[in-house]
């Protein structure tokens, strides 16, 4: 709401002319804003814990910048957008800045952050996301899984280039893997990494699929599969390089020991 019609309805208040409860029902924040081209959801962290994401690919850079600056100023803290190829990434970061919206572009990942940064999990006895990748070639959907982990304030830990090929590079590191409270195993080719994780630790696992592999991998159908008919228990899978929907999967994951039920 503008300033000149909050102060309106403040002063039809302090005259009579409104009463409380009707004050409340105008000063009551818009569940949606619809600015044209899209209507953004003010509403999406107080029903899901998490405000609205935006997803990049297909939107420009103006529709970016607008729809992060709108809900910036309807009072969502920090904004991440994901999938923006460099250009638009490093246009979108130009755009808020000109409009005072601070703003950072990671290449690696695709994903942009914009509005107040959010502070790193400091508590070291916090619940760990940990995102395992089989090889540098998935590095950007595990990029942007473990960034959207960290947005989403949680605690992360990267084990790159862990794939089967050279499996004593996972076995080394199985300390870590021990901590976690949820894995996210991100491979290509056959996507057999995600079994082998399964198969290693007692928390649940997150299986990343990626288009990275040859002519028969066709896309990561293949490692999809694999991952589906994982036998190991325990091994949930999301879609073909959903990097972002794996770690906000952790996330809630994550949230379970905190949340309390209200019957």
């Amino acid at each position: 709401m503008e300033k000149a019609a909050l102060r309106s309805v403040l002063e039809q208040v302090a005259s009579g002319v409104v009463d409380v409860d009707e004050a409340e029902r105008l000063l009551a924040p818009a569940t949606f804003e619809d600015i044209g081209f899209a209507k953004v959801d003010h509403a999406r962290a107080a029903r899901q814990s998490v405000g609205e994401v935006i997803y990049g690919a297909g939107k420009t850079a103006e529709q970016i910048a607008a729809i992060a600056q709108a809900l910036v100023e309807g009072g969502q803290p920090s904004v991440l957008a994901t999938r923006l190829d460099a250009e638009k990434g490093r246009r979108a970061v130009r755009l808020m800045d000109a409009a005072g919206l601070p703003s950072e572009y990671d290449d690696v990942s695709r994903t942009l952050v914009a509005g107040a940064s959010p502070a790193p999990a400091s508590d070291a006895g916090a619940p760990l996301v940990v995102v395992a990748c089989g090889g540098t070639s998935d590095l950007p959907v595990a990029e942007e899984a473990a960034r959207t982990a960290a947005f989403l304030g949680d605690r992360v830990t990267r084990l790159y280039d862990v794939g089967v090929a050279g499996i004593h590079r996972l076995l080394a590191s199985e300390d870590v893997l021990s901590q976690a409270t949820v894995v996210i195993a991100i491979a290509g080719m056959e996507g057999a990494l995600a079994s082998v994780i399964g198969g290693l630790v007692s928390c649940p696992v997150i299986g990343v699929p990626t288009s990275v592999g040859y002519g028969a991998s066709f896309g990561g159908v293949s490692a999809l599969l694999s991952m589906l008919n994982s036998c190991a228990s325990g091994v949930s899978v999301v879609n073909i390089d959903n990097g972002f929907g794996a770690a906000y999967l952790a996330h809630l994951i994550c949230q379970v020991p905190t949340r309390r039920y209200e019957g």
